[in-house]
């Protein structure tokens, strides 16, 4: 190891160690509401944190940076156009989400339909966080292992166990409280990129010439293959907007203002966060040829700071992965160990027995996710994945049963069912398997179908079978989205 690579393990180390005790330090959970929701006591600025950090993490803050190299200013419709869109519809239903007052979705879900439709989401959810474990797994195996020169597998399997370490014992606390010092981690390590980017490529007139006379004419062209760049939109943006972890945070804030608050500031701070990560990647094409093996955030470290700096960002970045990753896994163990242990399996479970119960879920989450991670190594194949089931399936049932009477039980079970079939068959063909389609994988005509199709089912179903209207009404009256 050279004496980049021993400073940054050593600041890795001090990291971990100062994280964990901050965590052991704080309150022990006493309850399930205290282990996932923080006994609904912090205030809305630290959530908005933690909402950031949970979404600008691995994949923005290294994966945006090698499409902005590649497409140019129009990558930023890959991650940052989905999250302002989700972000503000959000906005728009966060009073009603922190209304109804549930712990989970799935409990939601039971609330406004019935036990099924609730149990269905729950195999949706967890599919969607064992996958988003996923992607932050390969993220950070793929940036341990260029920068320190070790197997996958291995480097894979450090920074899960890392996460999984403090998660286990800190619970939502303690992701919040990892979040708000990750997350200002983040921050500077982006800043610095931009100004070493900006510096060494000779700002972006330079930038301009390279990329006319490397027959890049759309490079500065923010609408350029705006059909393709779409499906971001619809696939990632709808499944984002009902992402249990974020809706978590909804359900954690101390009233239902502190919700709206939450999800406007975090709608103003995710445009320059965006904006600098895509402007980071544009600039690197006078730095690089093609995109490094290992990807470009980490060359820019090893081959243009001085060793200090560069230790510094590396643990900056690996905390910006981390703030992703340990959200997906509290949320997915949160489901695991309320919606499906305690509620179909033991409903006598007493408080402390759930707070064990919240660890060993912790656990499972970690380890499928890391299984995942070290069969499939692409980033934006995952999320696709995730994402498809998530909008394809739980979309219409959920947004639609805030302000829409007539939709039922038997309409919602058949979206999520619809779901669960459509986006498990892409998945299988994503995966290799020789099965017919009528619409190519990953684009803008799948998720049109799939949303479309899940539409119509729920509608349909709806307009055809038994009401439920005075169920459905109380709902929507509690949310607040009727008098």
């Amino acid at each position: 190891m050279n004496s980049l690579q021993y400073l940054s393990l050593t600041l890795l180390v001090l990291y971990f160690v100062g994280i964990m005790i901050i965590v052991l330090r704080s309150k022990a959970s006493e309850n399930t509401e205290d282990y996932f929701l923080a006994g609904r006591q912090l205030p809305f600025w630290a959530l908005s944190i933690t909402f950031i950090a949970s979404w600008w993490g691995g994949g923005s803050a290294i994966d945006l940076v090698d499409h902005g190299f590649n497409q140019g200013i129009s990558s930023f419709w890959i991650y940052g156009m989905p999250v302002l869109f989700s972000t503000f519809l959000m906005y728009l239903f966060s009073k009603a989400i922190r209304k109804i007052g549930t712990i989970t979705q799935p409990q939601l879900m039971e609330e406004r339909y019935n036990k099924s439709v609730a149990l269905l989401l729950s195999i949706l959810i967890l599919i969607f966080m064992t996958l988003g474990v996923a992607t932050q797994a390969v993220v950070i195996g793929n940036f341990f292992q260029s920068f320190f020169d070790v197997d996958y597998k291995i480097a894979a399997l450090i920074g899960t166990g890392i996460v999984l370490t403090y998660s286990f014992f800190g619970g939502f606390k303690g992701v919040v409280l990892t979040d708000i010092i990750q997350f200002v981690f983040l921050l500077i390590a982006a800043i610095v990129l931009f100004i070493f980017a900006y510096n060494h490529s000779g700002g972006f007139e330079k930038v301009r010439q390279i990329a006319v006379s490397t027959d890049k004419k759309s490079f500065f062209s923010f609408f350029h293959n705006i059909s393709n760049n779409f499906v971001f939109i619809i696939t990632f943006g709808c499944s984002w907007m009902i992402q249990a972890n974020i809706w978590q945070r909804i359900s954690a804030t101390k009233t239902p203002t502190d919700a709206k608050r939450m999800m406007l500031l975090a709608f103003i701070v995710f445009i320059p966060l965006y904006l600098i990560v895509t402007l980071t990647g544009m600039l690197s094409i006078a730095l690089f040829d093609t995109v490094p093996e290992g990807g470009i955030v980490p060359a820019i470290i090893l081959n243009y700071m001085p060793t200090g700096l560069a230790a510094l960002l590396f643990v900056g970045l690996c905390s910006a992965i981390m703030s992703t990753m340990d959200s997906m896994i509290n949320t997915g163990a949160l489901v695991l160990s309320v919606d499906i242990y305690k509620h179909r399996l033991r409903p006598n479970a007493n408080a402390k027995q759930m707070v064990w119960t919240g660890k060993i879920a912790t656990l499972i989450i970690s380890f499928l996710g890391l299984l995942i991670a070290l069969e499939i190594r692409s980033i934006l194949k995952i999320s696709w994945i995730g994402s498809d089931f998530l909008a394809t399936g739980a979309f219409v049932p959920l947004i639609l049963g805030f302000i829409w009477k007539k939709g039922n039980s038997k309409a919602a079970a058949t979206s999520l069912i619809f779901g669960l079939l459509f986006s498990g068959y892409n998945l299988a063909i994503a995966l290799g398997a020789n099965l017919p389609s009528a619409w190519e994988i990953a684009s803008v005509q799948q998720a049109s179908i799939g949303m479309s199709a899940s539409s119509i089912l729920f509608i349909a179903v709806s307009l055809l079978t038994k009401p439920e209207e005075k169920k459905a009404t109380d709902f929507i009256k509690k949310a607040g989205m009727i008098k």
